[in-house]
């Protein structure tokens, strides 16, 4: 059964809380099984854990059971880097008054978290230096959080998995034997919360337990480069999901290197609907001139739950997770949907390109013109100016720094009818591009969303 991905890109102005609310993502196996619901920012510095999150979101197939996956609880939080811009949302689950700017993402996450489908919940989290039951220098000791996987209490009686320290110590069991070193060893941490820990029973994960929820938390060290912590991660959900009866693949290898190009690979963000297409991976800090809707219904969308475009001043700033990848200083038109694609000849080979594709091509490019469009080549200069299609064109006639990526590569082919924009076509004269995911719209996301939640 093919996934279920639930992605959402925020347009952000200057507009309520709510529009940073998170997103949930829905992967059921073609074979009936236990349902795991995992969390990932709840605390906004902490990016291994949300990065793991949105790649169990977007990268794994699920074959039995089901993934419930939130990438994004905090995703204001996440945006701004910080541990929790209205304080700590993981100490909000006792109680909290509907004052609090973040009641209504609480009061959701409950929700979610007691849905009877839900058989287990994990918080993923990045912690402090290693946690080692006694203490040998400031960064391993009792106090510390990273490279554990957390329980509230050694059991749950009466439930399926209530087994937390046994399923904890064979997960542990197996991340430390694929730990890139001893010295990144995981321990079992109880917090033995229900004896008298006050803070621990404000967390999300002795909510669940309080619910009948057997709840883990994960913590990879804060020491570490955010693709190793979310190896850590991954290692650990493997386990978790092996020993719950979960089926699944992924399309990386559980490496650190296999993971660290996940996270930069095959992002994208689309405008007015899928007219522009963008791999975030790569692109120059800002692109001027950049052809957007007057329309904001128009709509953005991606296929990650950690991408959003925020208006600062007179530009747009594209985020992935908490870092700013680009600024886009826009030059707004009407839209023109008359034409879906622009026939080009890509080294001597005519074919027929949709508006948003990006093409390969090694020599040189000539865009078919047709009556009553205009073709402009970002950085190609037509003696004359004017319309610059049926002109054959090759790298070394475009101006480099008219690229969208760094290397020079990957220019702009716009058409416009009149003064309206029709579309956009990247012509790429580096590497051939491998196939990308489709895009999910916004409407057809918030439609999803609504409906499963």
């Amino acid at each position: 059964m093919k996934r279920i991905l639930l992605i959402l890109v925020i347009l952000l102005l200057p507009i309520p809380l709510l529009a940073f609310d998170f997103t949930l993502h829905k992967q059921q196996g073609s074979e009936a099984g236990p349902t795991l619901l995992i969390v990932g920012g709840i605390q906004g510095d902490e990016p291994g854990g949300f990065n793991a999150a949105a790649l169990l979101a977007t990268r794994y197939q699920i074959k039995k059971g089901s993934l419930w996956i939130v990438p994004n609880l905090n995703f204001h939080s996440i945006l701004e880097r910080s541990r929790g811009l209205h304080g700590d949302m993981n100490r909000k689950f006792d109680s909290l008054p509907k004052t609090d700017p973040e009641f209504h993402q609480v009061v959701r996450i409950k929700k979610i978290i007691n849905d009877a489908q839900v058989d287990l919940v994990f918080n993923l989290h990045d912690g402090s230096g290693f946690y080692r039951m006694e203490t040998i220098d400031h960064l391993h000791s009792p106090d510390r959080w990273g490279q554990s996987c957390v329980i509230d209490q050694q059991e749950l009686s009466g439930h399926k998995f209530g087994n937390l320290a046994e399923l904890s110590e064979k997960t542990i069991e197996r991340v430390n034997a694929a730990a890139l070193s001893t010295q990144h060893h995981f321990r079992l941490k109880n917090t033995k919360t229900a004896a008298g820990d006050d803070e621990m029973q404000q967390t999300l994960t002795y909510y669940a337990i309080r619910n009948n929820k057997p709840a883990f938390g994960i913590e990879a060290s804060k020491s570490f480069p955010t693709h190793i912590r979310a190896y850590y991660h991954l290692l650990a959900m493997e386990a978790y999901m092996e020993q719950a009866g979960v089926d699944f693949s992924r399309d990386f290898p559980l490496t650190p290197e296999g993971i660290e190009q996940a996270l930069k690979e095959n992002i994208l963000v689309s405008f007015g609907n899928g007219r522009i297409k963008l791999e975030l991976n790569n692109l120059r800090q800002t692109l001027n001139y950049f052809p957007l809707p007057k329309d904001a219904s128009l709509g953005f969308s991606s296929n990650n739950p950690l991408v959003a475009i925020l208006l600062h001043r007179d530009r747009y700033q594209i985020y992935y997770g908490n870092n700013r990848l680009s600024f886009l200083k826009p030059q707004y038109f009407d839209y023109d949907d008359s034409l879906e694609k622009i026939d080009i000849l890509i080294d001597g080979v005519e074919k027929p390109i949709k508006f948003g594709s990006t093409v390969p091509v090694d020599r040189d490019f000539l865009v078919r013109g047709k009556k009553g469009y205009r073709v402009n080549v970002i950085g190609f200069k037509k003696p004359g100016g004017g319309n610059e299609s049926d002109l054959t064109i090759g790298e070394q006639q475009i101006i480099d720094r008219f690229s969208i990526d760094n290397n020079g590569k990957i220019f702009r082919v716009e058409v416009y009818r009149d003064k309206r924009f029709s579309g956009m076509v990247l012509v790429d004269f580096g590497e051939k591009l491998e196939k990308k995911e489709p895009l999910v719209s916004q409407a057809a996301l918030l439609e999803k969303t609504s409906r499963q939640n």
